[in-house]
Protein backbone atom coordinates (compact mmCIF):
# COMPACT_ATOMS: atom_id res chain seq x y z
CA UNK A 1 0.00 0.00 0.00
CA UNK A 2 1.37 3.41 -1.34
CA UNK A 3 1.46 6.23 1.29
CA UNK A 4 0.19 9.71 -0.12
CA UNK A 5 0.97 12.70 1.72
CA UNK A 6 -2.03 15.56 1.74
CA UNK A 7 -1.15 19.19 2.88
CA UNK A 8 -4.52 20.81 1.56
CA UNK A 9 -8.19 20.62 1.72
CA UNK A 10 -8.44 18.11 -1.63
CA UNK A 11 -11.74 17.91 -2.98
CA UNK A 12 -13.16 14.10 -2.02
CA UNK A 13 -14.09 13.70 -5.56
CA UNK A 14 -10.14 13.69 -6.40
CA UNK A 15 -9.49 11.51 -3.59
CA UNK A 16 -11.85 8.80 -4.33
CA UNK A 17 -10.08 8.11 -7.23
CA UNK A 18 -7.44 6.50 -5.04
CA UNK A 19 -8.37 3.05 -4.49
CA UNK A 20 -7.90 2.19 -0.52
CA UNK A 21 -6.81 -1.24 -1.32
CA UNK A 22 -3.54 0.43 -3.27
CA UNK A 23 -3.44 3.86 -1.77
CA UNK A 24 -3.04 5.00 2.34
CA UNK A 25 -4.02 8.76 2.14
CA UNK A 26 -3.85 11.68 4.64
CA UNK A 27 -2.11 14.42 6.36
CA UNK A 28 0.36 12.43 8.84
CA UNK A 29 1.55 9.39 6.81
CA UNK A 30 5.41 8.19 6.92
CA UNK A 31 7.39 7.89 4.22
CA UNK A 32 4.92 8.89 1.88
CA UNK A 33 6.07 8.08 -2.01
CA UNK A 34 4.04 11.11 -3.68
CA UNK A 35 2.65 14.57 -2.27
CA UNK A 36 -0.79 16.20 -3.07
CA UNK A 37 -1.41 19.63 -2.43
CA UNK A 38 -2.52 23.05 -3.58
CA UNK A 39 -0.71 26.06 -2.06
CA UNK A 40 1.03 24.56 0.83
CA UNK A 41 4.67 26.06 0.78
CA UNK A 42 7.43 23.67 0.50
CA UNK A 43 10.47 25.94 -0.13
CA UNK A 44 11.25 25.75 3.97
CA UNK A 45 9.76 21.56 4.44
CA UNK A 46 11.83 18.61 4.35
CA UNK A 47 10.54 16.50 1.77
CA UNK A 48 11.05 13.30 2.24
CA UNK A 49 13.64 10.69 -0.13
CA UNK A 50 10.55 8.03 0.04
CA UNK A 51 9.14 11.25 -2.42
CA UNK A 52 8.45 10.45 -6.02
CA UNK A 53 6.09 12.44 -7.25
CA UNK A 54 4.19 15.94 -6.34
CA UNK A 55 0.78 17.11 -7.80
CA UNK A 56 -0.55 20.25 -7.24
CA UNK A 57 -4.34 20.50 -7.88
CA UNK A 58 -3.88 24.41 -9.72
CA UNK A 59 -1.49 25.51 -12.53
CA UNK A 60 1.06 27.62 -10.40
CA UNK A 61 3.64 25.84 -9.11
CA UNK A 62 5.50 28.72 -7.28
CA UNK A 63 5.27 26.83 -3.92
CA UNK A 64 7.07 23.71 -5.11
CA UNK A 65 10.71 23.61 -5.52
CA UNK A 66 11.04 22.23 -9.07
CA UNK A 67 14.82 22.89 -9.29
CA UNK A 68 15.49 20.68 -6.02
CA UNK A 69 12.98 17.92 -7.34
CA UNK A 70 14.49 17.94 -11.10
CA UNK A 71 17.70 17.20 -9.42
CA UNK A 72 16.40 14.19 -7.10
CA UNK A 73 14.09 12.84 -10.44
CA UNK A 74 10.82 13.81 -9.53
CA UNK A 75 8.40 14.89 -11.60
CA UNK A 76 6.01 18.22 -10.27
CA UNK A 77 2.55 17.88 -12.05
CA UNK A 78 -0.05 20.71 -12.22
CA UNK A 79 -3.31 20.87 -13.90
CA UNK A 80 -3.65 23.35 -16.57
CA UNK A 81 -7.15 24.33 -17.88
CA UNK A 82 -8.77 22.50 -15.08
CA UNK A 83 -9.90 25.91 -13.26
CA UNK A 84 -9.85 28.21 -17.06
CA UNK A 85 -13.36 27.69 -16.95
CA UNK A 86 -13.82 29.54 -13.31
CA UNK A 87 -10.94 32.04 -13.21
CA UNK A 88 -12.22 33.28 -17.32
CA UNK A 89 -15.89 34.00 -15.43
CA UNK A 90 -13.98 36.04 -12.82
CA UNK A 91 -11.95 38.19 -15.46
CA UNK A 92 -15.55 38.72 -17.00
CA UNK A 93 -16.84 40.07 -13.86
CA UNK A 94 -13.87 41.92 -13.01
CA UNK A 95 -14.23 43.83 -16.64
CA UNK A 96 -17.97 44.06 -15.92
CA UNK A 97 -17.20 45.96 -11.85
CA UNK A 98 -14.83 48.30 -13.12
CA UNK A 99 -16.87 49.09 -16.74
CA UNK A 100 -19.90 49.85 -14.58
CA UNK A 101 -17.93 50.95 -11.72
CA UNK A 102 -19.89 48.32 -9.72
CA UNK A 103 -17.53 48.41 -6.53
CA UNK A 104 -18.17 51.96 -5.33
CA UNK A 105 -21.41 51.62 -6.72
CA UNK A 106 -21.91 48.92 -4.00
CA UNK A 107 -20.20 50.82 -1.06
CA UNK A 108 -22.58 54.13 -1.70
CA UNK A 109 -25.66 52.07 -1.68
CA UNK A 110 -24.36 49.75 1.46
CA UNK A 111 -23.94 53.41 3.27
CA UNK A 112 -27.35 54.89 3.28
CA UNK A 113 -29.92 54.99 5.81
CA UNK A 114 -32.58 52.11 5.30
CA UNK A 115 -35.14 54.57 7.36
CA UNK A 116 -34.23 58.02 5.54
CA UNK A 117 -37.27 59.40 4.63
CA UNK A 118 -35.67 60.42 1.20
CA UNK A 119 -33.81 56.97 0.55
CA UNK A 120 -35.78 56.76 -3.28
CA UNK A 121 -34.26 60.19 -3.56
CA UNK A 122 -30.63 59.66 -2.79
CA UNK A 123 -30.84 56.33 -4.47
CA UNK A 124 -31.61 58.25 -7.81
CA UNK A 125 -29.22 61.23 -6.90
CA UNK A 126 -26.67 59.26 -6.13
CA UNK A 127 -26.52 57.13 -9.13
CA UNK A 128 -24.92 59.84 -11.20
CA UNK A 129 -21.63 59.64 -10.04
CA UNK A 130 -21.49 55.83 -11.26
CA UNK A 131 -22.20 56.07 -14.88
CA UNK A 132 -20.27 53.43 -16.78
CA UNK A 133 -19.60 52.22 -19.99
CA UNK A 134 -19.95 49.08 -22.19
CA UNK A 135 -18.07 46.51 -23.18
CA UNK A 136 -19.09 45.94 -26.54
CA UNK A 137 -16.76 48.19 -29.12
CA UNK A 138 -14.45 48.30 -26.69
CA UNK A 139 -10.85 46.67 -26.95
CA UNK A 140 -9.39 44.08 -24.90
CA UNK A 141 -6.20 42.90 -25.20
CA UNK A 142 -5.18 39.69 -23.48
CA UNK A 143 -1.49 38.91 -22.68
CA UNK A 144 -0.74 35.12 -22.97
CA UNK A 145 -2.74 32.85 -24.91
CA UNK A 146 -3.15 29.59 -23.45
CA UNK A 147 -6.24 27.92 -21.88
CA UNK A 148 -7.22 30.74 -19.48
CA UNK A 149 -6.37 33.10 -22.15
CA UNK A 150 -8.59 31.61 -25.47
CA UNK A 151 -11.52 31.19 -23.39
CA UNK A 152 -11.24 35.00 -22.22
CA UNK A 153 -10.90 35.96 -25.69
CA UNK A 154 -13.34 33.95 -27.12
CA UNK A 155 -15.95 34.93 -24.70
CA UNK A 156 -15.00 38.86 -24.84
CA UNK A 157 -15.40 38.51 -28.83
CA UNK A 158 -19.08 37.15 -27.68
CA UNK A 159 -20.09 40.03 -25.68
CA UNK A 160 -18.73 42.25 -29.20
CA UNK A 161 -15.40 43.41 -28.30
CA UNK A 162 -12.60 43.38 -30.06
CA UNK A 163 -9.63 41.59 -28.88
CA UNK A 164 -5.58 41.95 -29.02
CA UNK A 165 -3.50 38.75 -28.04
CA UNK A 166 0.09 38.54 -27.33
CA UNK A 167 1.85 35.22 -26.66
CA UNK A 168 5.23 34.75 -28.33
CA UNK A 169 5.38 31.16 -26.37
CA UNK A 170 1.47 30.51 -27.71
CA UNK A 171 1.56 26.75 -28.23
CA UNK A 172 0.05 24.97 -31.66
CA UNK A 173 -3.26 23.72 -29.30
CA UNK A 174 -3.71 27.22 -28.29
CA UNK A 175 -3.48 28.75 -32.15
CA UNK A 176 -5.88 26.39 -33.20
CA UNK A 177 -8.51 26.95 -30.74
CA UNK A 178 -8.25 30.88 -31.05
CA UNK A 179 -10.71 33.01 -32.76
CA UNK A 180 -9.63 34.30 -35.95
CA UNK A 181 -11.25 37.30 -35.09
CA UNK A 182 -8.76 38.38 -32.29
CA UNK A 183 -6.02 40.05 -33.60
CA UNK A 184 -2.28 39.51 -33.01
CA UNK A 185 0.16 41.99 -31.33
CA UNK A 186 3.43 42.01 -31.77
CA UNK A 187 4.30 43.25 -28.04
CA UNK A 188 3.42 43.75 -24.76
CA UNK A 189 4.04 47.65 -25.37
CA UNK A 190 1.34 47.38 -28.28
CA UNK A 191 -1.44 45.57 -26.34
CA UNK A 192 -0.75 48.66 -24.12
CA UNK A 193 -1.19 51.32 -26.52
CA UNK A 194 -4.34 50.12 -28.07
CA UNK A 195 -6.51 48.40 -25.42
CA UNK A 196 -9.30 49.88 -22.93
CA UNK A 197 -8.72 46.60 -20.87
CA UNK A 198 -5.56 44.35 -20.73
CA UNK A 199 -5.97 41.07 -18.60
CA UNK A 200 -2.55 39.00 -17.43
CA UNK A 201 -2.70 35.48 -18.26
CA UNK A 202 1.00 34.00 -17.81
CA UNK A 203 2.69 31.89 -15.39
CA UNK A 204 5.26 33.86 -12.71
CA UNK A 205 8.93 33.50 -14.65
CA UNK A 206 11.77 35.49 -13.78
CA UNK A 207 11.29 36.80 -18.05
CA UNK A 208 7.61 37.41 -16.89
CA UNK A 209 8.23 39.17 -13.37
CA UNK A 210 6.90 43.33 -14.04
CA UNK A 211 6.05 42.46 -17.17
CA UNK A 212 3.87 45.41 -16.60
CA UNK A 213 6.01 48.16 -15.14
CA UNK A 214 6.64 51.68 -14.92
CA UNK A 215 8.09 51.25 -18.40
CA UNK A 216 5.26 50.15 -20.42
CA UNK A 217 2.23 51.94 -18.30
CA UNK A 218 3.32 55.29 -19.20
CA UNK A 219 2.12 53.54 -23.22
CA UNK A 220 -1.68 53.11 -21.64
CA UNK A 221 -4.65 54.56 -22.41
CA UNK A 222 -5.50 56.72 -19.68
CA UNK A 223 -9.18 54.88 -19.23
CA UNK A 224 -7.33 51.69 -19.78
CA UNK A 225 -8.16 49.19 -17.14
CA UNK A 226 -5.76 46.34 -15.77
CA UNK A 227 -7.02 43.45 -14.91
CA UNK A 228 -4.51 40.32 -13.40
CA UNK A 229 -5.67 37.10 -11.96
CA UNK A 230 -2.38 35.89 -13.43
CA UNK A 231 0.05 35.62 -10.39
CA UNK A 232 1.18 38.48 -7.96
CA UNK A 233 4.05 39.68 -9.85
CA UNK A 234 3.55 39.54 -12.98
CA UNK A 235 2.34 43.22 -12.33
CA UNK A 236 4.74 45.72 -10.05
CA UNK A 237 2.35 46.46 -8.15
CA UNK A 238 3.68 49.69 -6.93
CA UNK A 239 4.12 50.95 -10.27
CA UNK A 240 0.58 50.31 -11.28
CA UNK A 241 -0.47 52.57 -7.43
CA UNK A 242 1.98 55.43 -9.13
CA UNK A 243 -0.13 55.34 -12.04
CA UNK A 244 -3.46 54.95 -10.77
CA UNK A 245 -2.60 58.19 -8.26
CA UNK A 246 -1.29 60.31 -11.41
CA UNK A 247 -4.12 59.33 -13.63
CA UNK A 248 -2.52 57.25 -15.87
CA UNK A 249 -4.92 54.38 -15.72
CA UNK A 250 -8.61 53.99 -14.61
CA UNK A 251 -8.45 50.81 -12.75
CA UNK A 252 -6.35 47.72 -11.52
CA UNK A 253 -8.37 44.57 -11.15
CA UNK A 254 -6.59 41.36 -9.30
CA UNK A 255 -6.97 38.65 -7.07
CA UNK A 256 -4.17 39.53 -4.58
CA UNK A 257 -4.29 42.12 -2.21
CA UNK A 258 -1.14 43.51 -0.43
CA UNK A 259 0.66 46.38 0.94
CA UNK A 260 1.35 48.70 -1.94
CA UNK A 261 -2.25 48.39 -3.31
CA UNK A 262 -4.87 47.60 -0.63
CA UNK A 263 -7.45 50.22 0.10
CA UNK A 264 -5.76 52.48 -2.91
CA UNK A 265 -7.80 54.55 -5.25
CA UNK A 266 -9.22 52.40 -8.09
CA UNK A 267 -7.89 49.33 -7.09
CA UNK A 268 -10.46 46.53 -6.96
CA UNK A 269 -9.01 43.82 -4.96
CA UNK A 270 -10.21 40.20 -4.35
CA UNK A 271 -9.41 38.00 -1.89
CA UNK A 272 -7.72 34.95 -4.91
CA UNK A 273 -10.80 33.85 -5.87
CA UNK A 274 -9.63 32.92 -9.42
CA UNK A 275 -10.12 29.31 -8.76
CA UNK A 276 -12.62 29.46 -5.71
CA UNK A 277 -15.15 27.48 -7.15
CA UNK A 278 -16.62 23.89 -5.89
CA UNK A 279 -16.30 22.79 -9.89
CA UNK A 280 -12.59 24.14 -10.22
CA UNK A 281 -12.08 22.69 -6.92
CA UNK A 282 -13.08 19.05 -8.07
CA UNK A 283 -11.44 19.34 -11.72
CA UNK A 284 -8.37 20.36 -10.37
CA UNK A 285 -8.38 17.27 -7.58
CA UNK A 286 -9.27 14.57 -10.42
CA UNK A 287 -6.88 15.72 -12.47
CA UNK A 288 -3.77 16.04 -10.38
CA UNK A 289 -4.81 12.29 -8.64
CA UNK A 290 -5.30 10.92 -11.91
CA UNK A 291 -2.04 12.23 -13.27
CA UNK A 292 -0.66 10.99 -10.23
CA UNK A 293 -1.96 7.01 -10.54
CA UNK A 294 -0.97 7.32 -13.92
CA UNK A 295 2.99 7.98 -12.91
CA UNK A 296 3.04 5.82 -10.06
CA UNK A 297 1.73 2.65 -11.43
CA UNK A 298 2.61 3.02 -14.82
CA UNK A 299 5.16 5.48 -15.32
CA UNK A 300 3.35 7.95 -17.56
CA UNK A 301 4.55 11.66 -17.02
CA UNK A 302 1.17 14.20 -18.35
CA UNK A 303 1.45 17.81 -17.44
CA UNK A 304 4.67 17.44 -15.27
CA UNK A 305 6.39 21.32 -15.29
CA UNK A 306 10.05 19.94 -14.94
CA UNK A 307 9.95 16.61 -17.23
CA UNK A 308 8.79 15.54 -21.06
CA UNK A 309 5.79 14.28 -21.48
CA UNK A 310 6.14 10.53 -21.87
CA UNK A 311 2.95 7.99 -22.57
CA UNK A 312 3.49 3.86 -23.59
CA UNK A 313 0.99 1.82 -23.98
CA UNK A 314 1.89 -1.30 -21.88
CA UNK A 315 3.21 -4.35 -23.73
CA UNK A 316 4.02 -5.96 -20.55
CA UNK A 317 4.14 -6.77 -17.23
CA UNK A 318 7.51 -5.74 -16.43
CA UNK A 319 7.92 -1.30 -16.93
CA UNK A 320 11.01 0.33 -15.41
CA UNK A 321 11.37 4.05 -15.71
CA UNK A 322 14.25 6.43 -15.37
CA UNK A 323 14.70 9.43 -15.44
CA UNK A 324 17.90 11.17 -15.80
CA UNK A 325 20.38 14.03 -17.18
CA UNK A 326 19.74 14.79 -20.84
CA UNK A 327 23.56 13.42 -21.55
CA UNK A 328 24.91 11.62 -24.41
CA UNK A 329 24.53 7.78 -24.37
CA UNK A 330 22.57 7.23 -21.96
CA UNK A 331 20.08 5.25 -23.90
CA UNK A 332 22.91 2.86 -24.55
CA UNK A 333 24.17 2.43 -21.22
CA UNK A 334 20.68 1.59 -19.98
CA UNK A 335 20.13 -1.00 -22.71
CA UNK A 336 23.43 -2.31 -22.37
CA UNK A 337 22.75 -2.98 -18.42
CA UNK A 338 19.37 -5.33 -19.44
CA UNK A 339 21.08 -7.14 -22.72
CA UNK A 340 23.89 -8.05 -19.87
CA UNK A 341 21.41 -9.88 -17.38
CA UNK A 342 19.53 -11.11 -20.15
CA UNK A 343 16.38 -8.87 -20.30
CA UNK A 344 14.78 -8.55 -23.86
CA UNK A 345 13.55 -4.82 -24.05
CA UNK A 346 9.89 -5.33 -25.76
CA UNK A 347 9.18 -1.65 -26.04
CA UNK A 348 11.11 1.61 -25.29
CA UNK A 349 9.95 5.50 -25.52
CA UNK A 350 13.03 7.88 -24.31
CA UNK A 351 12.10 11.74 -24.66
CA UNK A 352 13.86 15.35 -23.35
CA UNK A 353 13.35 18.64 -21.87
CA UNK A 354 16.02 20.66 -21.46
CA UNK A 355 18.21 19.12 -19.36
CA UNK A 356 16.09 15.84 -17.95
CA UNK A 357 15.39 13.34 -19.87
CA UNK A 358 13.12 10.41 -19.19
CA UNK A 359 12.85 6.61 -20.36
CA UNK A 360 10.27 3.92 -19.71
CA UNK A 361 11.46 0.34 -21.01
CA UNK A 362 9.09 -2.94 -21.23
CA UNK A 363 10.69 -6.02 -20.68
CA UNK A 364 9.63 -9.34 -21.57
CA UNK A 365 11.02 -10.76 -18.01
CA UNK A 366 10.82 -9.92 -14.31
CA UNK A 367 13.80 -6.90 -13.58
CA UNK A 368 16.22 -8.12 -10.23
CA UNK A 369 17.27 -5.62 -7.80
CA UNK A 370 20.54 -5.97 -9.19
CA UNK A 371 19.59 -4.91 -12.18
CA UNK A 372 18.15 -1.86 -11.01
CA UNK A 373 21.12 -1.25 -8.89
CA UNK A 374 23.32 -1.29 -12.01
CA UNK A 375 21.40 1.23 -13.71
CA UNK A 376 20.92 3.69 -10.92
CA UNK A 377 24.36 3.53 -10.65
CA UNK A 378 25.35 5.30 -14.37
CA UNK A 379 26.48 8.63 -14.18
CA UNK A 380 23.46 10.90 -14.78
CA UNK A 381 20.58 8.66 -13.52
CA UNK A 382 18.84 10.35 -10.72
CA UNK A 383 15.81 7.97 -10.25
CA UNK A 384 15.10 4.38 -11.01
CA UNK A 385 11.45 2.89 -10.53
CA UNK A 386 10.32 -0.67 -11.10
CA UNK A 387 6.71 -1.04 -12.00
CA UNK A 388 5.42 -4.37 -12.54
CA UNK A 389 1.71 -4.78 -13.46
CA UNK A 390 -0.51 -5.07 -10.37
CA UNK A 391 -1.73 -8.80 -10.46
Amino acid sequence: MQPILVLNQISPLGLARLPAERYRVGKDVAEPVAILLRSADLHKAAIAPSVRAIARAGAGTNNIPVDQMSARGVPVFNTPGANANAVKELVLAGMLIAARRLAPALHYVNSLDAAAADLDAQVENGKKAFAGTELAGRTLGVIGLGKIGCLVAKSALELGMNVLGYDPEITVDAAWSLPSQVKRAASVDEVLKAAHFVTLHVPLLPATRHLVAERNLALARRDAVLLNFSREGVADDRAVSAALAAGRLAAYVCDFPNAAILKRPGVIALPHLGASTQEAEDNCAVMAVDQLRDYLEHGNVVNAVNFPGVAMARESAFRVAIANANVPNMLGQISTAMAQAGLNIHNMVNKSRGEMAYTLVDVDSAVSDAVLASIAGIRGVLAVRYLPAAG
